[in-house]
């Protein structure tokens, strides 16, 4: 009888430890001892403590990936603007800075001498400087999903995929359907716009994680442990993805001006102003002619009553 017990006590404490050891919401993290207790690979000998049990800081996720990067490891394991001031994230991935709690600091520099502010996503929000640029904290309230699926065997209403979309970002990323503003769908298109806003006010919820999260669910390959492709089910249909836009709008429109402009749309500028310029010396030249012409005619019917 003894020995049954402690057999059982055995199982029961190498099933605990076989829990303990998975990270749901990050497959690179780590779980283990006694108390059971999750960390995450940062940086060489930089093991950052995460909760497996909600979905890891977007700053500490980069992190990660830039360490994996660096040493070689995979990282393999994302309608247009919702109004003026949204933008998307040109810059990609880079080595961000973190405060305590995983959110990003204002100021990133990616450990070089040129620095630019940051929202509360880690995305570019100002022209790039030096490390004297002053930047403010700046949270992203709206976060707008642009999302385009592969072919269905059916054609699912906008109000199934709203529910397929509430539903998905209850179970998976651990966000409320209070935050779901609106779920637009254009079956033509195969594109469905969902919005995700809060209260400006609101410092509990972090949308722009949501998206990080769904970006790398269609884009490229899950942060989670279970890797299952990401879809939308609904009553009739499931909707695979296979591709993702995410628009971010601050609290504080951007600050970028005309030098943060790609060379492409600077030499489409120019284009566009000579072409204006040439148009008018043009004009300028003919109306010249003209006026000569006029003026040379008009001169020769006064001869004979001279």
């Amino acid at each position: 009888m003894r020995t049954l017990i402690a057999l059982c006590l055995l199982a029961f404490v190498a099933g605990a430890s076989a829990q303990c050891g998975v990270c749901k919401t990050m497959k690179w993290g780590v779980c283990d001892g006694d108390p059971c207790a999750c960390t995450l690979m940062l940086g060489v000998g930089n093991k950052q403590a995460v909760d497996c049990n909600k979905l890891i800081p977007k700053c500490f996720l980069m992190k990660a990936e830039m360490h994996r990067a660096r040493t070689n490891q995979s990282t393999r394991s994302i309608g247009g603007k919702p109004v003026e001031t949204a933008f998307v994230d040109n810059d990609g991935i880079y080595d961000p800075v973190c405060d305590a709690n995983g959110g990003f600091k204002a100021v990133q520099c990616n450990g070089t001498e040129t620095c630019w502010c940051v929202n509360s996503a880690g995305v570019r929000r100002s022209d790039k400087g030096d490390k004297n640029i002053k930047c403010d904290p700046v949270e992203t309230y709206w976060v707008r999903l642009q999302l385009t699926h592969n072919a269905t065997s059916s054609i699912p209403t906008t109000e199934q995929l709203r529910t397929a979309v509430e539903n998905v970002l209850l179970q998976r990323y651990y966000l409320k359907k209070e935050f779901v503003k609106k779920v637009e769908y254009d079956p033509d298109a195969r594109m469905i716009v969902v919005d995700l806003e809060k209260p400006k006010e609101d410092r509990s919820v972090d949308l722009p994680l949501v998206g990080y999260y769904m970006e790398k669910d269609v884009k490229v390959l899950p942060l989670f442990k279970d890797s299952a492709p990401f879809k939308l089910t609904t009553a009739s249909t499931d909707v695979p993805m296979n591709n993702i836009l995410v628009y971010y709008v601050d609290e504080v429109a951007p600050t970028f001006t005309m030098k943060a402009l790609t060379g492409g749309v600077i030499a489409v500028i120019v284009v566009v102003v000579l072409a204006v310029v040439i148009g008018l010396l043009v004009l300028f030249f003919l109306r010249r002619r003209e006026q000569a012409q006029y003026n040379k005619t008009q001169g020769r019917e006064m001869e004979p009553m001279s």
